[in-house]
């Protein structure tokens, strides 16, 4: 677990972000932890198609929204 500051924090969000992906991050104010970043369990999103199969670089979002 890595602790951190809010400011040092807010000014590096990025490195703490990849940290995060090691592990959990917590962010403390005056001592006192507000919030931990920590690293999802599973994939968030799900693939219900991928249209780059349908069409080489994908589907125009017009053309898609006019068959529909």
């Amino acid at each position: 677990m890595t602790k951190v500051g809010l400011k040092e924090f807010r000014q590096d969000v990025e490195k703490y972000a990849k940290k995060a992906t090691e592990g959990e991050v917590v962010v403390f104010k005056h001592s006192r932890p507000l919030f931990r970043v920590a690293p999802l369990d599973e994939e968030p999103w799900e693939e219900v198609i991928d249209f780059t199969k349908i069409k080489k670089g994908g589907v125009d979002l017009d053309e898609l929204l006019a068959r529909l």
